[in-house]
């Protein structure tokens, strides 16, 4: 089974958001102008043949484009094939804290979902602790962008080499890093391969544009730390997997990359 590793269903707030006006030069998609039913995404997904897709809740600090309940709602129209990933505002900690356990012991979302860009501080930064506390006690793995940003806000905050020192304080704690972290590839490779727990995802990037470095990594010692994303609907899973042939993984690298990892990362079921 295929499993796409960051993925929205987005709602009409954040399909019309101004931040993302830069990667509509790319997408060239018109702007929605009504809610999208989640068909769409099911059927995006059956054209690609993935069989389960994490969707994120969206909470930036000018507004919450995609809440956890909207998740939650989404899930229930699909409950075999979509998955929650949740999000928080990380300026109000205690709030933050509450809200990641009501995420997992009530909404029953697998993991938990904070940009740095979007706060436009690292993930170093205090405020991201106690975040990291709660995916600990509760056993989910944190979910971050790392690289430079397709809307026009800082990179710098993405650099993979941030999460050097996340991991160093929360060894216990399992982080996919979402979007490749190119221009630093192999600083993110070197960060994976240095901690157990770190992991990288291949979203907002087709099979084609994969740096070279990761693909290496893929096929060598990174065989089990690479999971396969999107970034739907900003890339579609048909679009993401052209030329999957081409990257020369072997029958059971190709099968942890598509969805073997994030079975295990994620602890999900089939």
């Amino acid at each position: 089974m295929i499993i796409d590793a960051w993925a929205q269903h987005p709602t009409l707030r954040h399909a019309q958001d101004p931040i993302f006006d830069s990667l509509r030069r790319w997408t060239k998609a018109p702007l929605p102008t009504r809610e999208l039913p989640v068909a769409m995404t099911l059927a995006a997904m059956d054209q690609g043949a993935v069989g389960k897709s994490l969707i994120s809740a969206w909470v930036a600090p000018h507004q919450v484009m995609i809440s956890n309940e909207e998740v939650a709602g989404f899930m229930e129209q699909a409950p075999d094939r979509l998955v929650g990933v949740g999000s928080v505002d990380i300026r109000k900690p205690m709030a933050a804290v509450r809200e990641i356990r009501r995420c997992v012991q009530e909404l029953g979302f697998k993991a938990i979902r904070v940009l740095p860009w979007l706060w436009e501080v690292p993930p170093t930064d205090r405020r991201f602790y106690p975040v990291y506390t709660a995916c600990c006690e509760l056993g989910v793995p944190f979910c971050t962008q790392i690289g430079h940003t397709g809307p026009l806000m800082p990179s710098e905050v993405g650099r993979p080499i941030y999460l050097d020192q996340v991991a160093l304080d929360f060894p216990e704690l399992v982080i996919v890093a979402g979007h490749i972290g190119w221009p630093w590839t192999e600083e993110a490779i070197a960060v994976a391969s240095k901690h157990e727990n770190v992991y990288i995802d291949t979203s907002a990037y087709t099979v084609k544009r994969y740096p070279a470095a990761l693909v290496e990594y893929l096929r060598g010692h990174g065989q089990s730390k690479v999971l396969f994303g999107t970034n739907y609907p900003m890339i579609t899973p048909a679009k993401a997997l052209e030329g999957l042939e081409q990257l020369g993984l072997d029958a059971e690298t190709q099968a942890l990359f598509l969805g073997g990892n994030a079975r295990r990362v994620f602890g999900l079921a089939g």
